[in-house]
């Protein structure tokens, strides 16, 4: 709730042991402002009625932000990351092991797996 500014986090990097440019990129990386808005969720049981609650309230708490500051929050370079790799998943997951060659062996044995309990 306080935040941290850069000189507080070089100093706690500085007496975790960093020093030099490591200490400079990791205190780039572990200052961030305070009086920030948080949301604080308690549930008596972790369900799975509750957790379908938790992921639709965070998709559209992402959504939602990503509307009021101008963006699109599900196309971010990380959601296109996700993207190619999962159309590069598709001819191995729909028929033999066509492109296997260009997996590793345990994207391999999960895409046989999937399609051997497909049908179930």
């Amino acid at each position: 709730m306080q935040g941290r500014g850069p000189d507080e986090a070089r100093a706690r990097l500085r007496a975790g042991g960093l020093k030099g440019k490591a200490l400079e990129a990791m205190a780039a990386q572990r200052a961030f402002p305070g009086n920030r808005p948080s949301l604080t969720l308690l549930y008596p049981r972790l369900t799975p009625y509750v957790l379908g609650q938790l992921l639709a309230l965070w998709e559209h708490r992402v959504f939602t932000e990503g509307t009021i500051l101008g963006l699109n929050s599900f196309d971010q370079w990380g959601v296109e990351l996700g993207k190619e790799l999962a159309a590069s998943l598709l001819p191995l997951l729909a028929g033999p092991e066509a492109d296997a060659d260009t997996h590793d062996t345990t994207t391999r044995h999960l895409a046989a797996w999937l399609r051997r309990n497909a049908e179930r």
